[in-house]
């Protein structure tokens, strides 16, 4: 189904009141009481600092202190930014394998991922090692291997238009217990894995500690971490939410997560964090970096709009998004200038003028991957800012 056909139909679920399945919704009340497995630690609001942010702070104190392969002390600290885009996330998977070959890539003390950016993630954590790993799912996937689409009356009177059992199947044998027990082990070094989701009830950011979930070691947790990558990349009304189960005392209850890029399209920490005293306190006294690797143009694509209702709410949809990015970038930006810490982004080009004819092209997504591959082997030249802005003292 053509994307024009796909937010068309989306948009008569505002019109239709669709037959919903029972729920037992956590109560607004109980929100900031509810525990996942991982603990209190495992999460935290994206838009709040956490009661207990001193202790996660001593936490890696203590992590870096212990592990004598960190040498967190005695090199610059760096950390990983990645956004959504969907395909377009085939331009993150190819500028990390070209980064790795060209020598120059750091381990990352924090990397985080929205939305495609969250499926990139875990390996991009994992070093260069998952290169090859990356540039396989991002240039052999098309739509079939992601996602089924539903017949017009199901997917109109359901939760989405597509099914994602293909995707959480892939995600499955992708993020396995292996790689799960290596997220763990870089978890107990002080490094972090983050993963964004929305909260549909609440409608608010989570960012997910997913190597605080690894620790736990069990079936369910393992899951768990599954259907985080799976809810930030779940596009609403596209695809099914994901009921993430809680608890309170005995009770249980269940909450439903959205594509992260709902509430944000890229983060890295929540802009009320002090980085520059944050990473005192843990013990990090070298520079600090901040790379963000958007998952998508940032100047305007222009494209004529024909007057059809799917036509202009892809572009408009286009347009908030593309915006809403370019705010993002700006906060992360300013907290750069603010904590000061170096800023560098990397993004697509305006001259790739690939098309993509699905909702995941294997063409355009190769095509993508060996451009950023390339860009970024033969040493890219990163934004030292978001374009077109200009920061004065």
């Amino acid at each position: 189904m053509k994307l024009h056909k796909i937010v068309s139909l989306a948009c008569l679920i505002l019109f239709l009141h669709a037959c919903a399945s029972a729920r037992h919704t956590l109560p607004e009340q109980l929100t900031d009481q509810a525990v996942v497995l991982g603990g209190p630690a495992a999460r935290m609001w994206g838009d709040k600092l956490p009661g207990d942010i001193n202790a996660r702070v001593e936490l890696i104190r203590r992590q870096f202190a212990a592990d004598s392969d960190t040498n967190i002390f005695d090199r610059p600290a760096t950390y990983l930014a990645l956004s959504g885009g969907g395909a377009n996330g085939a331009f993150g998977a190819g500028f990390l394998k070209g980064w790795s070959e060209s020598g120059t890539r750091p381990e990352m003390v924090i990397v985080a991922g929205i939305s495609t950016g969250a499926l990139i993630a875990p390996y991009a954590f994992l070093g260069s090692g998952y290169d090859d790993e990356l540039e396989r799912l991002y240039t052999n996937m098309a739509t079939s291997d992601l996602v089924a689409e539903r017949s017009l009356i199901r997917g109109v009177f359901s939760d989405a238009l597509y099914d994602t059992r293909p995707l959480r199947e892939m995600l499955r044998w992708e993020i396995d217990e292996q790689m799960i027990l290596e997220i763990a082990r870089e978890y107990r070094r002080g490094r972090r894995l983050l993963i964004g989701t929305t909260n549909l009830d609440s409608q608010r950011p989570v960012i997910w500690n997913i190597g605080a979930i690894a620790q736990v070691g069990t079936p369910e947790a393992n899951q768990l971490i599954r259907d985080v990558i799976l809810a930030s990349a779940s596009i609403p009304g596209v695809f099914p939410p994901v009921r993430i189960e809680v608890k309170v005392g005995d009770q249980v209850y269940d909450e439903v997560h959205v594509d992260g890029g709902v509430s944000t399209q890229v983060f890295i920490y929540p802009s009320q964090i002090d980085l520059r005293r944050a990473a005192r306190d843990v013990g990090i006294s070298g520079d600090q970096t901040i790379y963000v690797i958007r998952n998508g143009y940032l100047d305007a694509q222009w494209s004529e709009v024909n007057l059809g209702l799917g036509s202009i709410l892809i572009s408009s949809l286009d347009t908030i998004i593309r915006t809403q990015g370019l705010g993002d970038l700006y906060r992360i930006y300013l907290g750069a200038v603010r904590d000061k810490a170096r800023f560098k982004l990397a993004y697509i080009s305006d001259d790739f003028e690939v098309e993509s004819n699905e909702l995941f092209d294997p063409e355009y997504m190769k095509a993508l991957f060996d451009m950023a591959y390339e860009q970024a082997r033969n040493g890219y030249d990163w934004a030292d800012s978001p374009p077109g802005f200009i920061y004065v003292e």
